[in-house]
């Protein structure tokens, strides 16, 4: 059971403060971050850690908890922003984000920042070991379920499909793979970098089932994540999101991949984003 359980009025009004933890984090960065992929993954994170999650920082010990695995990991910094919220690190610790001997680095270090299951960076790394966890969980007769978020220019990784293959082959239904679809990576439109669509027929054809959401509805999230069929397969969640949601001159542009808000700009993007 998730200790929160908020509705999804309160999970918006949760994510405007995630985004604006994103904002100021990413600018107090002396490596710069990831402002767009952190923005475009919000309402993902903010609905598992707030209401599907059975995960709290009282229970991190217990076999039974569900684990999640950012695999995007250079999408950290919304991650630390949505634990700090949920209670796992300090809020004070936003301020020291790449900062050196900070708890919190560039890419996720288990060792370094209490909530995070697994070191991650390398891309195509995170739904290999999820696979390989809920496994285990299935072995074990856990209740376990184990979320991974990928991003969708990640998904030209090859071990991602080899795990697509096992997740099938052992029936996995216990493993919800969510793909941030936001269409954008480094150097530009992922379709023109590396097209991996259709991704749903991708999907299917490796034998897992399929559902698509807007992934920047909370709503639409919400439904999805509960609504999910037992029918022996692992889940795929398609989320079609857009990079640099919520802040209106950062959405939808790659440049945004790896820059960071600065002076002005983090008083424009705080002020789209107060609370309504």
């Amino acid at each position: 059971m998730n200790p929160f359980m908020l509705t999804v009025a309160e999970l918006e009004k949760k994510a405007r403060a995630v985004r604006r933890r994103i904002i100021v984090l990413n600018a107090q960065s002396p490596a710069g971050g990831h402002t767009g992929a952190d923005l475009s993954q919000v309402e993902l994170l903010t609905a598992l850690y707030f209401r599907i999650l059975n995960c709290s920082p009282q229970n991190m010990a217990s076999d039974e908890r569900d684990i999640y695995i950012q695999s995007k990991g250079h999408a950290v910094g919304g991650y630390y922003c949505v634990l700090a919220e949920a209670g796992f690190i300090p809020v004070e610790w936003l301020s020291t984000y790449q900062h050196a001997d900070s708890h919190l680095p560039g890419h996720p270090v288990r060792h370094k920042t209490p909530g995070i299951e697994l070191n991650t960076g390398a891309l195509g790394h995170g739904l290999p070991v999820a696979v390989g966890i809920a496994l285990a969980a299935k072995r074990s007769n856990s209740s376990r379920r184990v979320f991974v978020v990928t991003g969708d220019g990640e998904l030209a990784e090859g071990s991602n499909w080899e795990a697509a293959l096992v997740a099938a082959h052992y029936q996995l239904d216990n493993l919800i793979i969510i793909n941030d679809k936001n269409s954008l990576q480094l150097a530009g439109p992922t379709k023109e970098i590396m097209n991996t669509d259709p991704l749903d027929a991708k999907w299917r054809a490796f034998g897992l089932a399929v559902t698509e959401c807007n992934g920047n509805s909370m709503q639409d999230v919400v439904d999805t994540l509960e609504n999910l069929k037992p029918n022996g397969k692992p889940n795929v969640i398609i989320a079609h999101t857009t990079k640099g949601a919520g802040v209106s001159f950062i959405q939808g542009r790659a440049e945004w991949h790896h820059r960071v808000p600065k002076e002005d700009e983090v008083e424009l993007a705080l002020e789209e984003l107060k609370d309504e």
